[in-house]
């Protein structure tokens, strides 16, 4: 006679698995990555996500490029040391003698 099996039992869902959902309103997809589903999540890597920036950005007004140094990105922190170095007082130099 063959013997009956028992059913298997599932293994319990970890609260994480299928629940998140994506961040963004009325979005249903399930979570993949920093909170938003594939579709969001490729269009925040792409920078398409409107005012939602990927990286920090620089600090001068309509800049979007990525910040590198004191909040502004390369381009604006060499102005800004280009124009440092062309306004400074070069110190007086020793009284010969």
């Amino acid at each position: 006679m063959a013997e009956k099996k028992a059913p298997k039992k599932a293994a319990p869902k970890k609260e994480s698995q299928g629940k998140k959902t994506c961040k963004m309103q009325d979005c249903k997809r399930p979570y993949r990555a920093k909170g938003y589903c594939n579709v969001h999540y490729r269009q925040w890597r792409r920078g398409e996500m409107g005012g939602l920036a990927r990286y920090k950005t620089c600090k001068n007004e309509g800049c979007r490029k990525p910040m590198k140094k004191m909040g502004m990105c390369a381009e604006h922190f060499e102005a800004f040391m280009q124009s440092r170095k062309g306004t400074a007082t070069a110190a007086p130099a020793p009284a010969a003698g």
